[in-house]
C-alpha cells in the first residue's frame, strides 16, 4: 500500500472526492465545499465593513512601501485575535496563532490552525471576509505562507510582519519566522509596529455596535453575580455565574477578576486574577473587573457587591470617594478633551488623603489597549493623545484607604460621541446588596 507521508501536501480535496476517503488523513485535512455546517448561522459583519477595513490596511501597506502584510491573532488576552481576527471574524481558540497574509494586489489568504471539518467550519464563518482558507499542516505555517507567496509572485517582496499580541511587542515564534526567511531569501521581512491599533482606535459604526452589546453582556454578568452572591457561595462559583451569563448571551469571555474580604478586616484592594475557593459570609464585600466580548470587540465593567448591608466605612468611602472620584474622571471624557485631562482628574484621590492603584483609565480597540491613563502618566503614540468620536475608553479608578488594606473598583466603558460619551451599559452606579 503507498500510504503518503503526512507531510506531502496534495492540494483541495472536493467533495465527491473526498466523501469516500474520510478515514485518510490527507483527504480528510484537505476536504473542500463540503456540505457541513450549511446551517449555521453566524452574525458577520458586512461586506463593506470589511472592504473598509482591507482598504485601510491597504492604504497603510502603501505608507510603509509593503508589498504584503501578514497579519497575526490568537487568544492571548492582549491579543484576543489582533489582526487575523479584525480582517477575518474568526475568534481563534486552538493555537498561539493564526495568520492573514494580505498582499498589496491580490486576493488575501488566511492560514487556519487545523484541517478537516474544524476549517470548514471556520470557512463558513469567515466567508464574507475571505475565501481563501488553508490549513496549517499542524503548524507549518510559515511553509504555506512561502506556498503563498510564490503563487503571488512575491518572492523578492518586502513583507510586513504584524504583532501577535500588540501589548506585549510579540511577534511569530522563531520558527515561522526562520521558514519563512529560509523560504524567501530575497525578501525583507519588516516588523511593523501599531499597524492594528492605528486602524481600529477610531471604531466603524458596525464596531460599535459590537462593544454596545458586549457591554449589555458585561451587564448580565453582573447580575448574574449579584444573585449568586449569598453566603456559603465560593469566589469561583461567581465567576462561574459570570461566565455563563456571557456565554449565554452569545459572547466570550475575555477575563474573570473577582475576589472577596470582609469589610470588618479587609486585606484586599482588587478583585483576585484567579477566583478562589473562598467561601462568602455575611459582611463581605465582593471587587471584580470583568471583561466580555462579543465577535471580538470587548467591553468591561466593574462595581462593588456586598453580601449583606455595606459597613458605615465602605458607606462612607464610596460615598465620599469612590463615585466622586469616579464622576470627575468621567466629566473628561468627550471629543477634543486630552486624555491627559482624565490623569488629572484622578489627583482627587490624593487631594482626599487617600491613594489608588495606578491605571485610572485606558483605551479599547479589540482589548485594552492604549491611551493607558495612570496616575503618573499618559502612555500611548500620537492618535491616542485626544479624545475623538468613536474612541472606546473604560473608566476603572480603584481608590484605595491610606492604610493600603481597603479598595473599592470601579469601572465602565464609555463610547466617545459628538457630543460627550454614551456608557454601554445600565448597571447602577451603587453598592450591590446580595444575600
Amino acid at each position: 500500500m503507498n500510504i503518503q507521508s503526512p507531510r506531502q501536501p496534495i492540494g483541495p480535496q472536493p467533495w465527491d472526492v473526498v466523501r469516500s476517503k474520510l478515514d485518510q488523513a490527507l483527504p480528510f485535512a484537505n476536504m473542500r465545499g463540503t456540505p457541513y455546517y450549511r446551517d449555521a448561522v453566524y452574525e458577520q459583519f458586512s461586506a463593506k465593513e470589511y472592504e473598509r477595513r482591507y482598504a485601510a490596511l491597504r492604504d497603510k501597506m502603501r505608507e510603509h512601501k509593503l508589498d504584503c502584510v501578514i497579519a497575526a491573532g490568537g487568544p492571548s488576552h492582549w491579543s484576543f485575535g489582533a489582526g487575523m481576527l479584525w480582517l477575518t471574524g474568526h475568534v481563534e481558540w486552538h493555537a498561539l496563532a493564526c495568520y492573514v497574509l494580505v498582499p498589496l494586489d491580490g486576493e488575501p489568504t488566511m492560514i487556519y490552525s487545523m484541517g478537516g471539518t474544524h476549517a470548514e467550519a471556520v470557512r463558513r464563518i469567515v466567508e464574507v471576509a475571505i475565501k481563501d482558507v488553508r490549513h496549517s499542516r499542524n503548524g507549518r505555517y510559515a511553509e504555506v505562507m512561502v506556498e503563498r507567496l510564490k503563487e503571488l509572485k512575491l518572492e523578492r517582496a518586502r513583507i510586513g510582519l504584524m504583532e501577535i499580541d500588540p501589548r506585549h511587542e510579540d511577534y511569530m515564534p522563531v520558527n515561522q519566522y526562520n521558514t519563512l526567511r529560509a523560504g524567501l531569501p530575497d525578501a525583507e521581512l519588516v516588523f511593523t509596529k501599531n499597524f492594528l491599533h492605528e486602524l481600529l482606535v477610531i471604531h466603524s459604526a458596525e464596531e460599535l455596535d459590537c462593544v454596545r452589546k458586549a457591554g449589555v453582556l458585561c451587564q448580565r454578568a453582573m447580575e448574574a453575580m449579584v444573585a449568586r452572591a449569598k453566603p456559603g457561595a465560593k469566589e469561583y462559583e461567581l465567576r462561574a455565574a459570570a461566565g455563563a451569563a456571557i456565554l449565554e448571551g452569545g459572547g466570550d469571555i475575555d477575563f474573570l477578576i473577582i475576589g472577596s474580604t470582609s469589610m470588618a478586616n479587609p486585606a484586599m484592594i482588587f478583585g483576585n486574577p484567579r477566583p478562589s475557593g473562598r467561601v462568602l459570609q455575611k459582611g463581605d464585600i465582593i471587587n471584580m473587573e470583568l471583561a466580555a466580548g462579543y465577535r471580538g470587540y470587548t467591553a468591561q465593567i466593574g462595581s462593588p457587591i456586598t453580601v449583606g448591608p455595606p459597613t458605615d466605612m465602605v458607606r462612607k468611602f464610596w460615598d465620599e470617594i469612590t463615585l466622586p472620584g469616579y464622576r470627575k474622571i468621567v466629566a473628561e471624557i468627550a471629543p477634543g478633551k486630552p486624555t491627559e485631562a482624565m490623569r488629572t482628574a484622578s489627583r482627587f484621590f490624593r487631594d482626599n488623603g487617600v491613594q489608588s492603584r495606578p491605571t485610572q483609565c485606558h483605551g479599547i480597540d479589540l482589548v485594552t489597549d492604549n491611551p493607558h491613563v495612570s496616575a503618573e502618566h499618559v502612555r500611548g503614540i500620537g492618535v491616542d493623545m485626544v479624545l475623538k468620536p468613536g474612541m472606546v475608553i473604560m473608566a476603572e479608578p480603584n481608590p484605595i484607604t491610606a492604610d493600603g488594606l481597603f479598595g473599592i473598583f470601579l469601572g465602565h466603558t464609555f463610547i466617545v460621541n459628538e457630543t460627550g460619551h454614551e456608557v454601554v451599559d445600565k448597571f447602577p452606579l451603587e453598592i450591590a446588596v446580595a444575600g
